[in-house]
């Protein structure tokens, strides 16, 4: 299937549901808006998007305190099911619903997939509480929502591996939203938008995500301001926690000197012209 038929169901699927999920994003806005849909394609199609997944050599892999994982954005590397799954997300249909559900006007899609694409998590992965960077590649527009659509099958949530965001802070509980197996999560970002990824124990399948984010000329709240990608430790990764928040500190005052940052972020589309 190419990008504008997958389209076409994503279309169909959200304006099936769009006043419960409008409902859903409308009363968790004031803290950390977001939405999800289930069965948001054919089974048969979702399967084989995830079937088609690299395997995680042959993906880039990011390991330390802040984080486990492998991504990959170069998508004319990997199967063509993977980058029309990826870019149907980014057909004006969909950004618009979209952006009726959350009532943002003005979005962007990633053309470049500055830290989106795909993304597989196996046994010890995880993603510890952090803020997306703020910002495009160039710094011009800021991030607002980002989109993440779960391909694994039969995924229980006790692997782990599911989203969680914290709308109260890191010192309270967050809410843990299943990475179910053909299941859309939608969450807003700004300056309080504190997810991360619960730790995955499973020696069996890897939890694979089609990831997309959305920009805008405007910020979410009047407060944001620009910052990195800010790591914290969970609450009880004290001396972890110590550590990163010097981390933040460290690269916001390289950005106040170096605009852009002092190494290119590999993690872009890089497109042949």
């Amino acid at each position: 299937m190419n990008r504008l038929e997958i389209a076409d169901i994503i279309v169909n699927k959200i304006q099936s549901s769009i006043d419960e999920i409008s409902l859903q994003y409308e009363k968790s806005k004031e803290k950390i808006g977001y939405f999800y849909i289930d069965d948001l394609l054919p089974d048969d199609i979702a399967r084989n998007i995830f079937s088609c997944f690299p395997d995680g050599k042959n993906m880039r892999l990011k390991k330390s305190l802040k984080e486990y994982k492998f991504i990959a954005a170069q998508m004319d590397q990997y199967n063509p099911i993977l980058e029309e799954a990826i870019y149907a997300f980014q057909d004006p249909r969909v950004v618009e619903l979209i952006s009726k559900i959350c009532k943002i006007s003005g979005l962007y899609p990633d053309e470049n997939l500055y830290a989106g694409g795909i993304s597989l998590m196996g046994d010890k992965h995880f993603l510890n509480p952090h803020l997306d960077n703020s910002h495009d590649k160039e710094r011009e527009r800021w991030r607002v929502l980002n989109l993440l659509y779960y391909v694994t099958p039969e995924w229980p949530i006790e692997n782990g591996g599911n989203l969680e965001i914290w709308p109260d802070g890191l010192q309270n509980p967050q809410i843990t939203i299943h990475s179910k197996f053909n299941r859309l999560a939608v969450m807003a970002t700004h300056d309080a938008s504190w997810h991360s990824v619960s730790p995955i124990s499973s020696n069996g399948s890897a939890r694979g995500c089609v990831s997309n984010y959305y920009f805008s000329d405007k910020s979410l709240r009047s407060t944001d301001q620009f910052h990195v990608t800010s790591f914290r430790g969970r609450p009880e990764q004290v001396l972890r926690d110590i550590f990163l928040q010097a981390d933040i500190k460290a690269r916001m005052a390289v950005r106040k000197i170096f605009k852009k940052g002092i190494v290119e972020n590999p993690h872009v589309y890089k497109k042949e012209k």
